[in-house]
């Protein structure tokens, strides 16, 4: 089922997105999480110099 999402997604206006997951860590215990989000493209560097 996964592959006919993946398929959906780089047809049209999907192309555009990247999903991108972030490493943040926690200030309480000092773990990793991870922060996923689709964003556009052209903001991909700049998502993740934050």
């Amino acid at each position: 089922m996964a592959k006919k999402v993946v398929a959906s997604i780089q047809k049209g206006i999907g192309k555009e997105f990247t999903k991108v997951i972030k490493p943040v860590v926690s200030e309480k215990s000092g773990a990793y999480s991870f922060k996923s989000e689709m964003v556009s493209n052209a903001l991909v560097e700049e998502y993740l110099k934050k």
